[in-house]
């Protein structure tokens, strides 16, 4: 099972998790990107997210397909669109596998890909200036 969305409605991670839930899975990771205030020095008072969404879905798809196809796994992901305040959820990543490692590793996959792969931007307004893509974290 894939299930793939760019939502500007808040995400129910309630709901989705229990897309997820399978008597075939014995691990459910989710992983949950919210809108923080600091990175660093800099603060942040909101993020204005926009995508071009048909290649951002085609991406989001493939993405969710390698996950499926590698670990066997049921896979969601969701990101939002427009405008998000402090504490908001931007994207919810769920991976559901038979074992645990897995459900780690497909997670990560995603994530880590999706910043890299997906035409999705965020436009960070802090209290200094407004930033497109905001600051590297890729660390983190």
């Amino acid at each position: 099972m894939i299930n793939v969305r760019l939502q500007q409605e808040p995400i129910d991670v309630g709901a989705t998790y229990q897309e997820l839930v399978n008597a075939k899975f014995g691990a459910v990771n989710m992983f949950v990107g919210t809108i923080r205030e600091w990175t660093g020095d800099i603060q942040t008072e909101k993020i204005r997210y926009t995508a071009y969404k048909e290649m951002a879905m085609k991406e989001l798809s493939k993405l969710a397909h390698e996950v499926e196809a590698k670990y066997d796994a049921d896979v969601v992901v969701i990101h939002r669109l427009g405008e998000l305040e402090l504490t908001d959820i931007a994207v919810f990543i769920g991976v559901a596998t038979p074992h645990r490692a897995a459900s780690y590793e497909g997670s990560r996959f995603i994530i880590e890909n999706l910043k890299k792969r997906v035409p999705i931007w965020k436009e960070e307004v802090d209290t200094d200036r407004v930033r497109w893509g905001g600051e590297r974290d890729d660390a983190h």
